[in-house]
């Protein structure tokens, strides 16, 4: 049995690593846009699910696979394509409640598990200065909504209700259930 990481995410690696137990990674190649006509819940569990289902594996693997995006006033929020979108992106989440959806799936042979995970959280108000310097550093370009809670973007966050990996894109507690659920023996 092998445990495999349906993930190219340096972060869910790392965070994965803090379970002690060997893994590989197999990076799923499927199309993870989303319909902006169904729950953002439902449409991050779909994409994870499809991660998941989309790598090679054999009927005894274990494979774990995630999807996270921000949500701000019904507008989800994925990578930004360019600086000027991350911009945007904190722009829009600047004073703001918004929320991070994570979907995770563990899947084993015929069975299934999804989940999505939401923490809140609340930015203060950012200067165009402040978002303009963040975006300088490169950091939130590979990361839904422009940026990451483990970085700089730490100044940024007010409040915050709920798992706080799940905002680094892999909720570890919940993960940490599902595969004692599906996998027992790993523990």
């Amino acid at each position: 049995m092998e445990l495999i990481l349906a993930s190219q995410s340096p972060r869910r690696r790392e965070l994965l690593g803090l379970f002690r137990l060997p893994f590989v990674v197999r990076v799923a190649d499927i199309d993870e846009a989303m319909n902006p006509d169904v729950c953002a819940c439902d449409e991050v569990a779909r994409v994870s699910r499809e991660k998941a289902l989309a790598v090679a594996r054999k009927p005894e693997d274990v494979v774990i696979a995630a999807d996270t995006i921000v949500v701000c006033n019904g507008q989800i929020l994925g990578k930004p394509k360019d600086t000027a979108q991350a911009e945007e992106m904190l722009s829009l989440l600047s004073g703001r409640d918004h929320q991070v959806m994570t979907g995770v799936t563990v899947v084993r042979g015929e069975a299934i598990l999804s989940k999505t995970e939401v923490t809140d959280i609340h930015f203060r108000d950012l200067s165009r200065e402040e978002i303009a310097a963040y975006v300088a550093t490169g950091e939130p370009m590979d990361k839904a909504g422009a940026y990451g809670i483990q970085g700089g973007a730490a100044l940024f966050a007010e409040k915050m209700v709920g798992d706080y990996y799940n905002v680094m894109g892999l909720p570890v507690c919940t993960l940490w259930k599902m595969l004692r659920q599906i996998a027992p023996e790993l523990f």
